[in-house]
């Protein structure tokens, strides 16, 4: 009786996986506040925790050389830190965009929405005393976007 020959094994590369975000991305994003010199630095501050507060799936990094937040599947928001006057994020549906993506429809009864695209807004929050005047409205805001991420 002959020897069957059985063919090796092939070898399979790892999957390349994300990297979840961490202590550290969190830790680079305070480093990124501490050295910032912004007019706007307290309120910045200030909506950081409001969006990292809106829900438990939320993280932040430093992404697009800014502090900037995602799920686990994506990011989200960014802080547009050239504005002065006013905090302003730039919230999208990740890098990339989504061909077929549909506009999106979301409650905005403060007016803080500027459509820039299907896929794409900025959020302009105010300062001093608006930001916690748009508080409610931001949270809501925030958790309706993450569901399109």
């Amino acid at each position: 009786m002959a020897a069957v020959k059985r063919a090796a094994p092939k070898k399979v590369a790892p999957k390349k996986v994300a990297k979840p975000p961490g202590d550290a991305d969190s830790a680079a994003v305070a480093a990124y506040l501490r050295a910032m010199k912004h007019p706007l630095k307290t309120e910045i501050e200030a909506v950081r925790g409001i969006i990292l507060a809106a829900g438990p799936a939320i993280s932040e990094g430093i992404k697009w050389n800014v502090p900037s937040f995602r799920t686990e599947k994506e990011w989200f928001a960014t802080f547009n830190v050239r504005a002065t006057e006013s905090v302003q994020l730039i919230f999208h549906l990740g890098a990339k965009k989504r061909p077929d993506q549909k506009a999106l429809k979301l409650a905005d009864p403060n007016g803080l929405i500027k459509w820039l695209g299907p896929d794409r807004a900025m959020i302009t929050l105010g300062a001093g005393r608006d930001i916690p005047a748009n508080k409610k409205a931001f949270e809501a805001i925030v958790r309706a976007w993450i569901k399109h991420v």
